[in-house]
């Protein structure tokens, strides 16, 4: 779990984040978390957004679209941007990043993807 402190440290650095965790959503659970503000529960986090994310990966399914075809979910919200990041190389397992932003705050998206990108091989699980 060491790798999961790591990862959530570096996400948590991206300029505007207050909030991350990393959850399994085949097990809807909370594999590590860390808040700067953003005042959430991550068990409610991992329980709703691991039904967007099954949600996304059926209806994918049924237009034909590969799985993996997903970079990130974003939701926008009036002061925060919510962003789901499936992880490639963990997602037999389920795994996605959930990063809450402050909108005033945030950097470009590209630059926040490839932060995210960056993480994936700090994750051992």
């Amino acid at each position: 779990m060491e790798s999961v402190g790591a990862a959530l440290e570096k996400a948590l650095a991206i300029g505007g984040a207050t909030g991350v965790a990393i959850v399994d959503f085949k097990q809807r659970r909370v594999l590590g978390s860390l808040d700067h503000g953003s005042g959430l529960d991550m068990d409610k986090v991992a329980y709703g957004d691991s039904d967007v994310m099954r949600a996304k990966l059926y209806t994918l399914e049924l237009l034909g679209y590969a799985p993996d075809s997903v970079e990130d979910i974003l939701i926008t919200l009036a002061e925060e941007l919510h962003m789901i990041r499936p992880l490639p190389r963990l997602r037999e397992g389920g795994i996605f990043i959930y990063l809450v932003l402050d909108r005033d705050r945030t950097p470009p998206l590209d630059e926040i993807r490839r932060h995210l990108r960056s993480l994936e091989p700090l994750l051992t699980l």
